[in-house]
Formats: structure tokens, C-alpha cells, sequence
């Protein structure tokens, strides 16, 4: 057990929960129950666009899992939580925003790990 522990890291534990996140939300805009629709209809969007936005979350949530692929997933799951964010606050939705804006620098936070990672790998 202690091999376990020894082998996670804050990168690893925070990739695999913003992950997650991401196959939640994923689930829920692919789906869209009553009030996720309506809150597109309410934005403006077309009534298909919750399956790109679902899709482009479950894209993030496995370029996220692999770390290889790790700055890929969060430079497009930094992409939908800006969208996000921007939506929210062009409709007034202020107090919405914040869990987007926290979600963004998490993603920024695992970018740029991944980007070091990525940098000091030998040619």
C-alpha cells in the first residue's frame, strides 16, 4: 500500500480529478436534461450545440488521463471553461462564473507541469 502512495503525485491526483470533472460534465451535456437545455436555449445556442460541448469534454477527459497527451486535454478543457466563462459573463450569470474561472487555473496549473514535463524530455 505504501508503494501506492509513494507512486501518486499532486500533478497525477489533480489530472485524474479535473478528469473526472470533465466525464461528469461530458455526461451531463450529451444528455441535457430539462434544465441544461434550457439554460443553452436561454445563451442563444443552437439546440445540437450541448453534444459539441459534451464531446469536446469527454475529448479533455481522456487527453487528460494519459501524460502524454496531458497538455492537449488541458489546453482544450482550458478552451471549453473559457467559453464557459465567457458565456457567463456576456448573459450576467456572474456568480456562475466562478466555478469555471477556479476549474481554468486548475487546468493552467496541469498545463504547465506538462509543459515542463514536456520540455525536459531528451530528443
Amino acid at each position: 500500500m505504501a508503494k501506492f502512495f509513494s507512486m501518486l503525485s499532486w500533478p497525477l491526483v489533480l489530472s485524474r480529478l479535473l478528469a473526472a470533472f470533465f466525464l461528469l460534465g461530458s455526461a451531463i451535456n450529451i444528455i441535457a436534461p430539462g434544465s441544461t437545455a434550457a439554460d443553452y436555449q436561454r445563451w442563444g445556442y443552437p439546440a445540437w450545440f450541448h453534444f459539441v460541448t459534451g464531446a469536446m469534454e469527454l475529448a479533455a477527459c481522456v487527453l487528460l488521463i494519459a501524460a502524454p497527451a496531458r497538455l492537449f486535454g488541458a489546453a482544450l478543457g482550458s478552451a471549453v471553461m473559457l467559453g464557459a466563462i465567457t458565456t457567463l459573463l456576456v448573459h450576467g450569470e456572474y456568480a456562475h462564473a466562478g466555478l469555471p474561472a477556479g476549474i481554468l487555473a486548475l487546468l493552467m496549473l496541469v498545463g504547465w507541469v506538462a509543459l515542463l514535463a514536456w520540455a525536459t524530455v531528451p530528443a
